[in-house]
């Protein structure tokens, strides 16, 4: 297999990992039996992307109602407000029994799950989830969630179809994909479906392709992070910012693309309406669920985003969690809902009804990759993504949307753009007590 993983996150498991106690019973008020249905009813509190639109988290929450009596009440916010909103609700005291919020946690811009959330380390299924990502919902060895998506990768997927009939080939660089882009245009297609009112999706060309970041210096995330250097000193990131400046203006992106949002995505690709979205692999049977006579596992092809000549694509090993309140009523409850979730026929029946979903990160269930899709997979060089990398990315990753935004709109320049990014990460650092910007 090539690959070529410039950056994985360490992790040393505790040793000798303690069978948990069975849930429920350390409660101070033991049920008589096991299997005994309890009057309970726990808060789970999420952001929108934070749970499948296919809504098999609720059915597994059915399930483990009609099991154990236990209740799941789901309290879903938009994405865009969900961690302003959690903050508020963890130091008010008022969050709720369980927490679906993003990782790493390790990171000193997380939400420091480790300070809000029940330990898990001693749970019995934490030997189980892939190591790589069992390191992003832990701190110093120590376990604190549940995650169940195995790595994202976003690329672009396109139409081969189209391709083929306009003679076009897959592009390995800007120039090529900028020509690519044209051709499409004057043959009446709109190259690239964008989705900004979202506020995420036109992020991902900028920290998903940290491989030419660590192309440029292998240790250029640990220079960040400890602020010996600053994003400027990045050529790539400004580059990509003008290419996307380039690309907008020239009407790659469609007349519509401002009030895009990512649900229509896969209308756009379906009808042939668009031609290329950046997506994960699994999205096209999303597509091919909701629009089954447009077969889109064949029709749709993958290539790495080129922008600024990128060819490394970026790997994400963390992804949405679960949390346990550490101050919940309820910490056995939720343990027991985890362990649940944890079990291999549910781990399937999660793989099974989340079209998007490919993998898992539970090495025990077979992935629904095709020969086809796992030998590209494995043909390719890959480089951990900055945001789970580099500290103060990810929590600004909707104001970096908002950004971009404004230069497509012409209020910033590509160079205002990277500076208000700078600007914010180093407000943030110094709100944190980062040492790397307190002894500047």
């Amino acid at each position: 297999m090539k690959m070529k993983v410039k950056k994985v996150i360490s992790l040393t498991l505790a040793a000798g990992l303690a069978v948990g106690l069975i849930a429920g019973c350390s409660t101070g008020k033991e049920s008589g039996s096991a299997n005994e249905k309890k009057n309970v009813t726990l808060t789970f509190g999420s952001h929108q992307s934070g749970l499948p639109t296919s809504g098999i988290v609720q059915e597994l929450a059915k399930d483990f109602e009609t099991e154990s009596g236990i209740k799941i009440d789901f309290q879903i916010s938009p994405d865009a407000q969900w961690r302003d909103l959690i903050k508020v609700k963890i130091d008010s005291g008022e969050a709720p029994d369980i927490i679906c919020v993003d990782t790493p946690i390790s990171l000193a811009s997380s939400l420091h799950m480790d300070q809000y959330s029940v330990e898990l380390t001693d749970q019995p299924w934490v030997s189980r989830i892939e190591k790589t990502t069992l390191a992003a919902v832990s701190v110093k060895d120590k376990v604190y969630g549940i995650t169940f998506p195995g790595a994202k990768m976003y690329f672009y997927l396109y139409n081969k179809d189209i391709f083929k009939t306009l003679g076009l080939s897959v592009p390995t660089t800007y120039k090529e994909f900028f020509n690519v882009c044209q051709t499409l245009k004057n043959a009446g297609y709109t190259p690239i479906y964008e989705a900004t009112t979202n506020g995420w999706h036109q992020v991902l060309p900028l920290f998903e392709t940290g491989g030419l970041w660590l192309n440029q210096d292998p240790d250029m995330y640990e220079k960040l992070n400890e602020n010996k250097i600053d994003l400027d000193g990045i050529p790539s990131l400004l580059t990509i910012i003008k290419q996307l400046d380039e690309c907008a203006k020239a009407g790659y992106f469609g007349e519509d693309y401002l009030s895009n949002a990512w649900e229509n995505a896969k209308e756009a690709m379906a009808t042939e309406r668009c031609v290329m979205t950046v997506a994960e692999l699994g999205f096209r049977g999303q597509i091919e669920k909701e629009y089954p006579d447009f077969k889109a596992t064949e029709k749709l092809g993958a290539f790495v985003m080129p922008w600024g000549d990128n060819q490394e694509i970026g790997v994400n090993p963390a992804s949405n969690a679960y949390f346990i309140n550490k101050d919940s009523k309820y910490k056995e409850e939720a343990k027991q809902f985890f362990d649940f979730l944890a079990r291999p026929e549910n781990l399937q029946k999660r793989l099974n009804g989340q079209p998007e979903l490919s993998a898992l990160c539970w090495p025990e269930i077979t992935s629904k990759y095709t020969k086809e899709d796992q030998a590209f997979l494995d043909s390719l060089t890959k480089a951990n993504v900055v945001q789970t990398s580099v500290n103060y990315i990810d929590s600004q990753w909707m104001d970096v949307g908002k950004d971009l935004e404004g230069m497509y709109t012409g209020a910033l320049t590509p160079e205002e753009v990277l500076k208000t990014i700078m600007e914010r990460r180093t407000e943030q650092a110094k709100l944190q007590k980062d040492p790397g910007w307190v002894r500047k």
